[in-house]
């Protein structure tokens, strides 16, 4: 539950998957459509839910990083979030995540430490809790020889 309320937006869709996304404000203003991989058109390319998805939680969760490794070196790091749509086991639909994230100026024992500490405090990782699998992979580069 909020306790306080800093931010809000509306984003409204119409036409479902094979519609548009428009914010309040114009900022973003998107077609969307069903993956080409199911059965939506391959040419001209366009943006899907589970690709927005991708987007914003790989942004809250960057953010997420830099909150609680402040005074840490994150420059250079990167969040891919890899969003998988799937059957679940009740026949209907599900979405499953995969964090990628690569902090390169931390060991790997540091760099642990922090995507936990960001997938405690992320609110798009509290918000899907329990509900949605979130696997958190620790990229990190090869140490030079």
């Amino acid at each position: 539950m909020l306790t306080n309320e800093l931010y809000s937006t509306e984003v409204t869709n119409t036409g479902a998957r094979t519609g548009a996304v428009k914010s309040a404000d114009g900022a973003l203003e998107l077609q969307v459509r069903q993956p080409a991989e199911l059965g939506g058109p391959k040419e001209p390319r366009y943006t899907n839910p589970e690709q927005l998805f991708g987007a914003t939680y790989s942004s809250c969760f960057g953010g997420a990083l830099a909150g609680v490794g402040k005074g840490k070196n994150l420059r250079d790091g990167s969040v891919t979030a890899k969003v998988i749509l799937g059957n679940d086991e009740t026949g209907g639909f599900g979405i499953a995540v995969e964090l990628h994230v690569l902090l390169p100026h931390l060991s790997l024992q540091e760099a642990t430490e922090v995507v936990e500490k960001a997938h405690q405090v992320c609110p798009y990782s509290k918000a899907i809790r329990g509900n949605v699998e979130v696997k958190l992979v620790v990229n990190h580069p090869p140490t030079p020889s």
